[in-house]
């Protein structure tokens, strides 16, 4: 590979492929979800950000032959998902940020009857800083106006950023 060839993405890439995710999130879906699980991965990277990588099966659209849905994905300030996922708080917002600005605004997910994969670079926080929240998946596309949080509906899913061991 010649210099102008090795970029972010590169690096990027080589982490995904490794596999070693500095912490993940085991995300399970609520009670009207069973079926919805799967990962959110957290990668440390030599450019100061994250790469997180989302993989997501059975969200509501799984029985729609060709569906094409978006989801809401955001970071949450606590990892408790119980009692309905009623005790995640607010989006991590350490900056005070109006939404979408918060550290905890992620991406969209784009469902595909039931299946969601997504891979984004993120430098408004560290991984140390996320450990023991939670990563929330909401019924509804964040429309990126409502404040505080998008609009986004109900919680659908739920988990808790720990550390890999």
């Amino acid at each position: 590979m010649t210099n102008y060839e090795i970029t972010p993405a590169a690096a990027f890439t080589q982490l995904l492929m490794g596999n070693h995710p500095g912490a993940i999130a085991w995300v399970k879906g609520s009670e009207q979800y069973p079926d919805l699980s799967g990962a959110v991965k957290f990668y440390h990277t030599s450019y100061g950000g994250v790469l997180v990588e989302a993989e997501i099966f059975g969200l509501p659209n799984i029985s729609q032959p060709g569906s094409s849905n978006f989801y809401a994905m955001h970071i949450h300030d606590s990892g408790d998902c119980s009692d309905h996922f009623s005790h995640t708080g607010l989006h991590y917002n350490p900056g005070n940020a109006l939404h979408p600005e918060h550290a905890g605004d992620m991406p969209p997910l784009l469902g595909n009857q039931g299946y969601a994969f997504s891979v984004f670079y993120d430098k408004r926080y560290s991984i140390q800083e996320v450990i023991g929240r939670s990563v929330i998946i909401h019924a509804k596309p964040d429309d990126f106006t409502t404040q505080p949080a998008g609009n986004a509906g109900d919680k659908i899913a739920c988990g808790t950023i720990e550390w890999t061991v």
